[in-house]
């Protein structure tokens, strides 16, 4: 049987980490970073170290971030943004970690194409989520009605919905943010039925003792019990089950990124 993969969330650190990726993570984590950056930044972090040849905090030189920028642009061939996020995160490594003056910078910006941004008419969008079904259409029109990324719509719980007001909450997203935005009306019975199925996984998940849900932050320790309450469930729960690094516990996350958008690029 294959083994359930694990949950792509934070996972605790030790109180005095000691290896210096680990100590750079919870310096992230205390400038309040989501956890998309975190992973994102960890990640350049990993390939400047790895290029620079660096084998001691000791061998950090201002000098080298250019070296690394001016590889991304003119051998890698990377977009500006790329290059833009590769700087975005020497910055905060190089300033705000390691307290150099990052003052005189001279590496070569990676040059920005004009592009047009291409965007579906009415009738083009209606014709894309046509194509669609089941789960990833509902999100679809979720992402397309109320203005969500993907990963804001895989994110929503079922108290997220409110069907009286025609509103949703957005909790957590991008930066951290919440907000509340419109809810179309043409959704409701679809997210109706799609509550119902929520709300009868999660009793066959309870009667096999493999119910509850991850909860961000500390909200595990504040309301423990809150795991096992309907409100709290997804509202788009995966099909298998998966493991939680924090506890070892199997439990049921949300589905993938992935699904919805390789369902959405067979339809286009």
């Amino acid at each position: 049987m294959r083994k359930p993969e694990p949950i792509d969330i934070r996972t605790a650190l030790p109180e005095k980490p000691k290896g210096f990726l680990d100590q750079f993570r919870v310096f992230i984590r205390s400038r309040g970073l989501a956890y998309a950056t975190e992973k994102t930044y960890l990640l350049w972090a990993k390939r400047f170290i790895k290029f620079s040849k660096y084998q001691s905090p000791k061998d950090f030189r201002l000098q080298d971030i250019d070296t690394f920028l001016n590889y991304l642009a003119q051998q890698r061939f990377c977009s500006p943004n790329t290059q833009a996020t590769a700087l975005n995160a020497l910055i905060l490594l190089y300033r705000e970690f390691l307290g150099f003056d990052t003052c005189g910078l001279g590496f070569n910006y990676a040059k920005r194409k004009p592009r047009v941004p291409i965007v579906l008419s009415r009738a083009e969008a209606a014709s894309v989520i046509k194509e669609l079904s089941d789960v990833p259409k509902l999100v679809t029109q979720l992402m397309y009605g109320s203005g969500l990324r993907v990963s804001e719509a895989l994110n929503l719980r079922v108290k997220d919905i409110d069907f009286a007001n025609g509103g949703l909450f957005v909790m957590g997203a991008k930066g951290d943010k919440s907000r509340r935005t419109l809810l179309p009306l043409s959704l409701h019975q679809s997210l109706q039925s799609q509550i119902a199925f929520v709300e009868h996984t999660f009793e066959a998940d309870l009667a096999i003792g493999k119910a509850g849900v991850y909860l961000p932050d500390a909200l595990s320790l504040k309301w423990p019990n809150a795991q096992y309450e309907l409100g709290w469930q997804y509202l788009f729960p995966s099909h298998v089950y998966s493991t939680d690094p924090r506890s070892g516990v199997e439990r049921r996350h949300h589905i993938s990124r992935d699904q919805v958008q390789r369902a959405i690029k067979r339809a286009v």
